[in-house]
């Protein structure tokens, strides 16, 4: 063995070693249950995250259960990522000095394509870099021709049994990527703003939005208000910017009593409340802002004008015309489009919809009666509360890359989303039929962020058993989100937390592996520097020379070829490393199987360093030859233990064993 480990050796070398070897890739064994993992698709936007490194739960599942003989599937695949590559491609065409329309549709797509393939292929080199045991023989993308079937077949049905719909409904709306977008794709930050008290004929009301006050229908007042019980049900005239108006006072309980004054006004077509309120009192919808973040007719002097420059007209006018009571400075929560950053617009439009309440009923009962179960049991509850409150499901983009709406002379296509919630079924061939599907569906578990509980694993859930009649998973294990020591969560744009492919080139994956594994408890956030990679990099040295002292002598032993025979093991020392290696083994074992990965890999780690290394090891140098075949058999075993979170070193010493089989990937499990 060298003197030095050097990952950079290493680790192409064995990865390419394990798929020559074929073991990623299991065979269909109908005497077997399978174990199969589907991966969350990474999108074809360029390069991997931190939260993508994430995914080495995944391979330490994968790896465990191969190594416990059962037949093991992790797919892998990709996400066309609609929105997100039409941003970043159109922001290329633009540097060009070109625009998206100048170009035309089908080059585009061409550019599009040409994108998101370049993406597919550094991201899977990435991938295989970390180590991850993926089935490359079946690795699907959601652009693929077998998963348009899918998508087109799921559309069909659920057009056909009435859950499909087109009509008006509030969305979000980029007016900046001009298209609706998902609830995931609107990202709420903390903003500093202002609360505008104006006069409203009889009423002083609080408004954060003052220029859409065009599409003011009526003013709404909580029924237990004592302060305003007389003006419910009555009428008022009052003279707006655009002259006298008549407004109807209204009654609703989703008025908070402790806002402003606890009068508001309602836009139905500009927020979702009042969309709502507006809904269940047949109010009128005027819209006063267009797609492309204009002021519309209806607003008079002020069409044409931008929302922020509408806003600062519209208070300068109310002020001169003395309606202004005053202005207080807010902290709020304000939409922003995740891809482009511009404030998103609540708006009423015409989109394509699923009817979800049928579909998340289902989905409901699913965990309600034990067929999935989810990790940790405390976030059954936020899936509860979103899938019983669920709103029906904006699916139509006002984009060009994504899967077209299958309707004659529709230009729109889908919500990723869509496509992405039959990723259990679509990538084993689903509708067509073959032999994967049948033997690796249900897939066995669904492992994610916390934060997609709802926006991405609720729907799997929702579309697989609307299509298949089963649930795409039988548990659902949830990781927390990777922060920095000042606890804010990683962020390329924002220059936070490190790249994970660079701490792989200076300290090797299996360091970084191991930083992400353990202390980082289901369901909670890890908190993570590159202070910690250095500390399990030390550790991936203290296995190298453990192993390389061990080895100098390993064939002074007749017993070494035979291995150990426990039986004949006489010394207290040699007995008690046993006793601790079984037990190690055990609670290695337990944990995993429980989900608890942080605290198998603890227990490896205090196992190995503190009492294999600095205190067997000890022990050993004074009876070196004796001890032989007991050191051998603890590191080997330790080995087996330490592969699925440090598959390559762990792989590399293998290999160098007196003894060994074809790889450690393959080996048995220790009992």
């Amino acid at each position: 063995m060298d003197k030095v480990y050097n990952h950079q050796d290493v680790e192409e070398r064995i990865y390419a070693f394990w798929e020559k070897g074929g073991w990623f890739t299991p065979k269909i064994d109908l005497a077997k249950k399978p174990f199969v993992i589907t991966l969350p698709p990474p999108n074809v936007t360029g390069s991997l995250h931190a939260g993508h490194a994430m995914y080495v739960v995944e391979d330490i599942m994968a790896r465990y259960h191969r190594m416990k003989g059962e037949t093991t599937l992790w797919l892998p695949g990709f996400d066309h990522a609609s929105i997100a590559v039409e941003y970043l491609v159109s922001k290329q065409i633009r540097k060009e000095g070109k625009t998206k329309k100048q170009l035309g549709r089908q080059a585009f797509l061409q550019r599009a394509h040409q994108f998101a393939d370049e993406s597919r292929q550094y991201i899977r080199q990435q991938l295989k870099k970390t180590g991850f045991s993926l089935d490359w023989t079946r690795e699907a993308y959601t652009m693929d021709e077998s998963y348009s079937l899918a998508v087109k077949t799921a559309f069909d049905r659920l057009y056909q049994q009435g859950l499909i719909y087109q009509g008006e409904y509030m969305i979000n709306w980029c007016t900046s990527c001009r298209t609706a977008i998902s609830d995931l794709e609107n990202e709420y930050r903390q903003e500093k703003g202002k609360l505008y008290y104006l006069k409203y004929g009889p009423f002083t009301l609080a408004t954060t939005r003052p220029e859409t006050k065009f599409g003011d229908t009526a003013v709404a007042v909580h029924p237990d208000d004592k302060r305003y019980q007389k003006w419910i049900g009555k009428e008022f005239t009052y003279h707006s910017l655009l002259g006298p108006r008549r407004m109807k006072v209204i009654a609703d309980r989703a008025v908070d009593k402790k806002f402003g004054t606890g009068v508001v006004k309602i836009t139905p077509a500009h927020d979702p409340t009042d969309f709502e309120i507006g809904q269940r009192h047949q109010l009128k919808r005027i819209k006063v802002i267009d797609e492309k973040g204009r002021l519309t007719k209806a607003a008079g002097k002020f069409a044409g004008l931008t929302i922020q420059e509408a806003r600062q007209q519209v208070v300068a006018a109310l002020q001169a015309k003395g309606d202004l009571v005053k202005t207080v400075a807010i902290t709020h929560s304000v939409g922003h489009c995740q891809r482009c950053g511009t404030i998103t617009e609540p708006m009423i439009s015409q989109q394509w919809f699923v009817k979800t309440k049928p579909l998340a009923q289902k989905a409901i009962m699913a965990v309600k009666k034990g067929r999935i179960k989810i990790v940790p049991k405390r976030f059954e509850k936020i899936y509860f509360h979103w899938l019983e409150n669920i709103k029906d499901w904006c699916i139509s983009r006002q984009l060009w890359w994504g899967h077209p709406i299958p309707i004659e002379d529709e230009t729109d296509v889908l919500d990723t989303w869509f496509s992405s919630g039959l990723w259990p079924i679509a990538t084993l061939g689903w509708p067509k039929k073959n032999q994967d599907f049948p033997y690796f569906y249900p897939t066995t578990i669904r492992e994610t962020g916390y934060d997609i509980l709802f926006f991405w694993v609720a729907r799997e859930v929702m579309m697989c058993l609307a299509m298949t009649g089963k649930v795409p998973f039988k548990t659902v294990y949830l990781h927390g989100l990777v922060r920095d020591q000042q606890g804010h969560k990683f962020s390329k744009t924002a220059g936070i937390g490190f790249d994970p492919l660079a701490m792989i080139d200076k300290y090797g994956a299996d360091a970084l592996r191991f930083a992400l594994t353990a202390g980082n408890a289901p369901g909670r956030d890890l908190k993570i520097d590159e202070n910690r990679i250095i500390g399990y990099r030390n550790f991936t040295n203290k296995i190298w020379n453990a192993a390389r002292f061990i080895m100098m002598n390993r064939y002074s032993s007749s017993a070494v070829s035979k291995g150990l025979l426990r039986s004949g093991i006489q010394h207290q020392d040699d007995q008690w490393i046993l006793k601790e290696l079984d037990k190690t083994t055990k609670t290695v074992t337990k944990n995993i199987d429980h989900y608890r990965f942080d605290l198998a890999a603890e227990t490896i780690y205090q196992f190995f360093w503190h009492v294999f290394c600095d205190q067997y090891l000890e022990m050993s140098k004074q009876r070196r030859e004796a001890t032989q075949p007991v050191l051998l058999h603890v590191l080997a075993t330790s080995l087996k233990l330490l592969h699925p979170f440090m598959p390559f070193i762990t792989e590399e010493i293998y290999q160098k064993l007196p003894r060994h089989g074809k790889s450690l990937m393959i080996e048995s499990w220790p009992k």
